[in-house]
């Protein structure tokens, strides 16, 4: 039996997806570029994805910018916005617990002289708005604040933040903007710009994350927010992102997109009643632990730690039953120190609870009857190498 439980990381495409994507690769092969039937044949399923893919933001098709991924979307609007002259404007304010792919563009702009403010978090991951009002000045230029934290799932409140800028631009007179990174929100939360988001100007997603493929992304920009590329060249993207087109990749992106977001309400009601499943489970039948999410965070990530286990140990004990999880960020395992987690490490967690942390991530795949093996399975683990340790 596998149950997978490592979707934050990345997701199975769906089946549909992996058909078009093999359609357009085999019949679509034309440059979009090029004036020719073939390239004029690429260039309109270039457009049916993008507007696909649109269509997730509740957005103008010409607002979205096809990137190689949420990395390079984070990229792109950092050093774009750092790129952008505005007298005196040099701060940036973010939060301690983000993605590497704002973090460390943050460092780096911080090491070219830009101030970066980095709003800490509670034990839920929660920031403190009032630490924001008081971190915002006339010589911000940028919020960026995650939509979803990758970790532990807390949803971060963007509504608020956005008419917190919106307020202050209209008091002071100044362009404060507003980034998020919502990769962990795609085809979960609203990301609908003329609702919820409406006073959020860019907005970075990924498609493996929702069920399509890897190597492709996507970076909304609103209408009039004056941003310089970041990649230069051929002028694709109207201008914006040069570089020749991955059709397929783009096709299958928008029919993610598409296939996520339709029905979306049922789907996270699934996902939050098998989340809550093993929540519960783990709370009854396993004691000494400590749950790292919110209950009402994200329908898709549980994260829980299992003081007095090493989390990379119970990992591959799990594996070994076709069980697969993780101890946190895929992305940041390259950057984790002796200290373990940022995102824990901010939220103010003990050393044994960061060590023996484990994230569970679902999709709309996974069921009960999973949970019911992996609760189990887990317990086994967990029980077994406290036994263990109080021998040594």
């Amino acid at each position: 039996m596998i149950v997978y439980l490592d979707n934050s990381a990345t997701t199975r495409q769906y089946d549909e997806v992996t058909d078009l994507m093999a359609d357009t690769a085999k019949n679509c092969y034309g440059n979009p570029s090029s004036l020719h039937g073939l390239g004029l044949d690429a260039e309109k399923a270039m457009k049916e994805g993008r507007k696909r893919i649109a269509s997730a933001f509740n957005s103008s098709p010409d607002e979205v910018t096809i990137t190689s991924c949420g990395t390079e979307s984070d990229n792109t609007v950092l050093m774009g916005i750092a790129r952008t002259p505005r007298p005196r404007a040099k701060k940036i304010i973010t939060t301690a617990v983000e993605h590497p792919a704002v973090l460390e563009p943050c460092a780096e702009l911080e090491r070219r002289g830009f101030e970066i403010v980095r709003l800490g978090v509670d034990n839920k991951c929660r920031i403190d708005i009032d630490e924001l009002k008081a971190a915002l000045t006339e010589d911000t230029i940028l919020i960026s604040v995650m939509a979803v934290n990758n970790e532990v799932g807390t949803i971060m409140p963007l509504r608020e933040i956005g008419e917190i800028k919106k307020e202050f631009n209209k008091t002071h007179g100044t362009k404060v903007l507003l980034h998020t990174d919502a990769v962990q929100a795609l085809g979960k939360i609203s990301l609908d710009t003329k609702k919820e988001l409406k006073d959020v100007d860019m907005i970075s997603v990924s498609a493996h994350k929702i069920h399509g493929p890897k190597g492709i992304g996507a970076l909304y920009v609103r209408k009039g927010v004056n941003l310089l590329p970041f990649v230069l060249g051929g002028g694709q993207e109207r201008g914006f992102r040069s570089g020749t087109e991955n059709v397929p990749s783009v096709c299958g992106f928008g029919l993610a997109c598409e296939m996520s977001v339709k029905g979306m309400n049922e789907r996270v009601e699934k996902m939050n009643a098998v989340r809550n499943y093993l929540k519960d489970g783990i709370v009854s039948e396993i004691g000494d632990i400590v749950v790292n999410s919110p209950d009402d965070g994200v329908c898709s990530v549980l994260n829980v730690s299992f003081p007095g286990t090493r989390g990379e140990v119970i990992l591959h004990r799990l594996e070994q039953d076709g069980i697969y999880v993780s101890t946190g960020s895929a992305c940041s395992s390259n950057h984790k120190t002796s200290k373990g987690s940022h995102v824990l490490n901010a939220m103010g967690l003990k050393h044994k609870e960061i060590e023996g942390a484990l994230r569970f991530s679902f999709s709309e795949f996974n069921t009960t009857e999973e949970m019911d093996y992996v609760l189990g399975k887990l317990k086994s683990a967990v029980e077994g190498f406290r036994k263990l340790g109080s021998f040594r």
